[in-house]
């Protein structure tokens, strides 16, 4: 009897022992990793996130911002993919990560270390283009490009933004004349005539919105401050995609330590800083969860084949 009950305190102690460091989540501070440089959508939104879980749970909550110099955001996601699946690093993700980080040869990023806790944000992303060549839609700019070298800027050739560009100049007859990879693809970058046309979201150029032509969103609705400009869907519907970021953690993570970081989010989402910024900025905010997350993924995944495959032509 006395060899069970000291067989049953050491195995309970044990169990002890596995369940505390979940239970007591978050029990560290705790980083929010941003690709890409601090001041865009999902910069903001995610630093509301940050804020909201500091105040529910008492612990830091950073964000970290790790651009990739033009390569897009997969030097963030690897040190997202290399950190333990506690919960303490959390990923806030744009499109690309999930369904073009595997097959570009990283990796830390194949097979896919990771799962969505849910997409949060529809990028209000653009096509712009200087007023200085004359142009003002998409058959516009194919009558010009047809007969002048255009020059294309990006946030890296991989991206899904820069594909969709590609395919464009694809479907519409028409070949860039050049392109490159910026880390910030703002007003001064079409000031300076480093590119002719460029793919960004409304944040980067909205101090000159009234200065340059917006080609086409996009997004899988118009933008709501830019109610005439079209969606790349409408102009041609086999390109139709929009472009989205979420959080996600490492595929490891514990269920209770995601169970704690979903309705902080949810309810940063939903202050009204985030009504406010969605309402000024055109930024479609809203919460996706985690199974759905994962089937438009897999829908993602599909449609990148088929435009792949048109550039590939």
């Amino acid at each position: 009897m006395k060899k069970f009950l000291t067989t049953i305190l050491v195995t309970a102690v044990l169990m002890g022992f596995m369940i505390t460091p979940a239970a007591a989540y978050p029990d560290k501070p705790v980083t929010f990793v941003v690709p890409w440089p601090p001041g865009d959508f999902e910069d903001i939104l995610t630093r509301m996130i940050a804020e909201e879980f500091q105040k529910e749970y008492g612990v830091p909550a950073a964000v970290v911002n790790k651009p990739g110099g033009g390569g897009g955001p997969f030097p963030g996601a690897v040190f997202v993919a290399k950190a333990p699946p506690d919960g303490s690093t959390i990923g806030s993700f744009v499109i690309s990560v999930p369904t073009i980080g595997p097959q570009i040869g990283i990796p830390e990023l194949n097979p896919n270390p990771f799962e969505p806790l849910g997409i949060f944000m529809t990028y209000p992303f653009v096509v712009v283009a200087s007023k200085k060549p004359g142009f003002k839609d998409l058959k516009g700019l194919a009558e010009y490009a047809k007969k002048n070298k255009v020059a294309l800027g990006h946030f890296g050739a991989p991206l899904p933004p820069t594909k969709v560009a590609f395919a464009i100049a694809k479907s519409m007859g028409f070949s860039w004349g050049s392109d490159a990879a910026f880390d910030a693809l703002e007003c001064n970058v079409l000031a300076s005539g480093d590119v002719d046309v460029m793919t960004t979201t409304i944040a980067q150029v909205m101090p000159c919105l009234n200065d340059i032509v917006v080609l086409v969103a996009a997004t899988n609705k118009r933008v709501s401050i830019l109610p005439d400009v079209p969606t790349v869907g409408e102009v041609l519907p086999e390109l139709d995609l929009f472009l989205w970021n979420g959080l996600f953690v490492h595929k490891d993570t514990p269920a209770n330590v995601r169970e704690k970081i979903i309705p902080v989010a949810k309810r940063a989402l939903q202050s009204e800083r985030a009504k406010k910024l969605s309402r000024e900025m055109g930024v479609l905010i809203y919460w996706m969860d985690a199974e759905a997350s994962k089937a438009q993924i897999k829908r993602d995944i599909a449609t990148f084949s088929k435009i792949n495959k048109m550039i590939e032509k």
